[in-house]
């Protein structure tokens, strides 16, 4: 049997899994300095005046969506916290929706929550837990996932791409004799979701793959669920480019942010066609690259400053067209209410 190392050790030395406090404590004086050059603690809500707080926290995935062109979004709709399951049904059959669903809060992040739901009676199981407002959208078949960050400059018409990152889904591939649950256990990566998996695989977790049969596991394109993301800037190019200035310019009061978006194929991408965008996160979007393996963390907190000064540079240029900064009390109070929640 081969050596496995502690998951304790594993994470101490990936930063990818380290807690979000922890790894963003060592920028915090950074922050300060711009904080107290924009002579604001809350210069970054002026960012994206369209979205509350700039995207920092607490925003309404439909409100931002439905700024986005219907070419290039899946089927969504909106269900209001205590919908029934009647009126949910009866909601997806008008769009015409058919499952496997995509089901979300309408508020939240790093994916909690956020379910592919395959019947109407794993809706129903659904919609008695979740406790809020929430989103379906249809299932996208398309087989790349991307996270591609945005930012365009408010007194300029043209934008650019800062960041792309390409997801890869939670999967094992089989070699004929190992259960799935041995496989598991035989990737870092897969290991911390083990308890998650045991409970959503059930029995199936004994079963034996054939060599070279390959499960996924996840359908969720998020860090936290498993999902490896690999640095894929070798994308961005001019038509990179012009492909996002098309699909983010009419968005009234956005100037950064992060798609999150399946397409058919790279190809199809520099085109402009087949891509459907599942969200669009404001100033609090990280370049998702940052969190490849194979990065340091020096550059990643070169990246990360790269992009906060950016953030910076927007804010104030917004703030110079009057633009104005959200109080910090009430910054204070919406961050404390996320935590709680």
């Amino acid at each position: 049997m081969s050596f496995r190392k502690p998951l304790f050790w594993i994470k101490l030395t990936n930063y990818e899994y380290w807690n979000w406090l922890f790894f963003y404590l060592p920028l915090m004086p950074y922050w300060l300095y711009l904080a107290i050059k924009s002579r604001s603690l809350s210069y970054f809500t002026a960012v994206n005046p369209s979205i509350e707080l700039g995207g920092f926290f607490g925003e309404s995935k439909i409100g931002i969506l439905n700024r986005i062109s219907e070419h290039f979004l899946p089927k969504t709709i909106f269900i209001p916290q205590h919908s029934t399951l009647s009126f949910t049904l009866q909601t997806i059959e008008s769009k015409g929706i058919t499952f496997p669903i995509i089901a979300k809060p309408n508020i939240g992040e790093r994916g909690n929550q956020v379910e592919k739901i395959l019947t109407k009676d794993n809706l129903e199981k659904y919609i008695n837990r979740i406790n809020e407002d929430f989103i379906i959208q249809e299932f996208i078949e398309f087989p790349i996932e991307l996270g591609v960050l945005y930012y365009r400059f408010p007194t300029q018409t043209k934008g650019f791409v800062s960041s792309v990152t390409l997801k890869e889904f939670l999967s094992v591939t089989g070699d004929g004799c190992s259960t799935i649950l041995e496989l598991l256990e035989q990737n870092d990566r897969a290991r911390f979701q083990l308890p998650s998996l045991k409970l959503k695989l059930g029995n199936s977790v004994n079963e034996i793959l054939a060599e070279g049969e390959k499960k996924l596991l996840e359908p969720i394109g998020n860090h936290c669920r498993g999902t490896k993301f690999v640095n894929a800037n070798h994308l961005i190019n001019e038509q990179l480019h012009e492909v996002f200035n098309t699909i983010a310019n009419p968005i009234d009061g956005f100037f950064y942010g992060r798609f999150d978006m399946k397409v058919k194929s790279i190809e199809d991408l520099y085109q402009g066609k087949n891509i459907k965008i599942m969200e669009l996160n404001g100033v609090s979007s990280e370049p998702g690259h940052i969190y490849d393996p194979s990065s340091t963390l020096t550059q990643a907190y070169k990246d990360l400053t790269w992009h906060w000064k950016l953030i910076a540079d927007i804010a104030k240029e917004n703030r110079s067209l009057g633009i104005p900064t959200a109080p910090f009390s009430v910054l204070c109070k919406e961050t404390l209410a996320h935590f709680r929640a």
